[in-house]
């Protein structure tokens, strides 16, 4: 049986596959010649992340797929409803890059309080001539310790956030149509724990209360942070979207920036991706990545062994 991984998957991952006697395919093939490829050599299984789409018109072309897998967590782009009724199987790998999202969050936050996104980019350039009032304008830094950190969306990712934010000494907020409560255990090197009761609030409390908002909701119809939840929020506040691109207006993102209502903003996903607004990418108050919060080889070798594991127990059942 043959697996084509359209965006990639870990040696781990085509090590795994290929000791249950499958044959892995890297290739990266083109959107519109996808169809085609998949009938031609008859692929069995096909495995994309966010850059590749199996949308019911692929579905409907090829009738060789069994599985269809998402390295990651969303999958809003696969038609899932539609390929499950048509008799394939489609899987993700929840759990497997929770961490390493959860990480990125604190690069941007410390990055920000800190001023790190914009001493990186003048540094540089003036540097050399203009040391003192460099340091003289990133002085006004602010600890995360004793902060309100608030988490929209309390799902896996969002506890994990939450757990390293309890080891940073901030109280944590949560709001989450669907957890009502979660029981957070903070895990340290050497075997101890220690464990919070988070209850989930509604989104205008946390949001008025917190200092910093996080963002790990799947893609929406419309926006879960516009100018009006904007206007809930503490003058100086952040917000840090790591989840998926067009949950925040970004004009109204934009505008609370200018005239400094919020005091940074961090963005790992994208409204307009992959080729984001350059009024975007040009603002001196925004830390940006792209689009890498499961990027880290420790995620991506859990993400092709977890793949592994399901697509072997679904077509080779012991």
């Amino acid at each position: 049986m043959k697996v084509l991984a359209n965006d990639g998957i870990s040696q781990s991952g085509i090590d795994a596959l290929s000791a249950g006697g499958f044959e892995v395919i890297t290739t990266k093939v083109a959107q519109e010649q996808l169809a085609n490829y998949i009938n031609e050599n008859k692929i069995d299984v096909l495995l994309v992340r966010s850059a590749t789409t199996a949308r019911k018109e692929l579905i409907d072309a090829c009738p060789t797929l069994k599985i269809i897998g998402r390295g990651g967590v969303g999958m809003d782009n696969i038609d899932v409803d539609y390929a499950r009724e048509k008799g394939i199987h489609v899987i993700n790998t929840p759990a497997a890059s929770s961490a390493s999202v959860a990480e990125l969050v604190f690069a941007h936050l410390y990055g920000g309080v800190r001023f790190l996104y914009d001493a990186n980019r003048n540094m540089p350039l003036e540097g050399d001539s203009k040391f003192k009032d460099l340091k003289k304008a990133y002085a006004g830094g602010r600890e995360l310790r004793g902060k309100t950190i608030g988490i929209i969306g309390f799902g896996r990712i969002g506890q994990e956030v939450a757990k390293i934010a309890l080891g940073c000494g901030m109280r944590v907020m949560a709001s989450d149509m669907y957890v009502e409560e979660a029981n957070i255990t903070v895990d340290f090197y050497d075997g101890q724990s220690v464990s919070f009761l988070i209850k989930s609030e509604p989104v205008s409390e946390v949001l008025k209360q917190s200092d910093f908002i996080t963002l790990h909701v799947p893609a929406q119809k419309e926006y879960v942070i516009g100018k009006k939840e904007i206007e809930m929020m503490k003058k100086g506040a952040a917000i840090i979207n790591a989840a998926r691109g067009g949950v925040i207006d970004e004009d109204a993102l934009l505008e609370a920036l200018e005239n400094e209502k919020l005091s940074f903003a961090a963005l790992d996903t994208f409204e307009t991706e992959p080729k984001p607004a350059i009024k975007v990418l040009m603002n001196g108050r925004l830390s940006l990545s792209p689009h890498i919060g499961a990027a880290t080889r420790e995620a991506q070798d859990r993400i092709g062994t977890e793949l592994a594991t399901q697509i072997i127990s679904i077509l080779k059942p012991a």
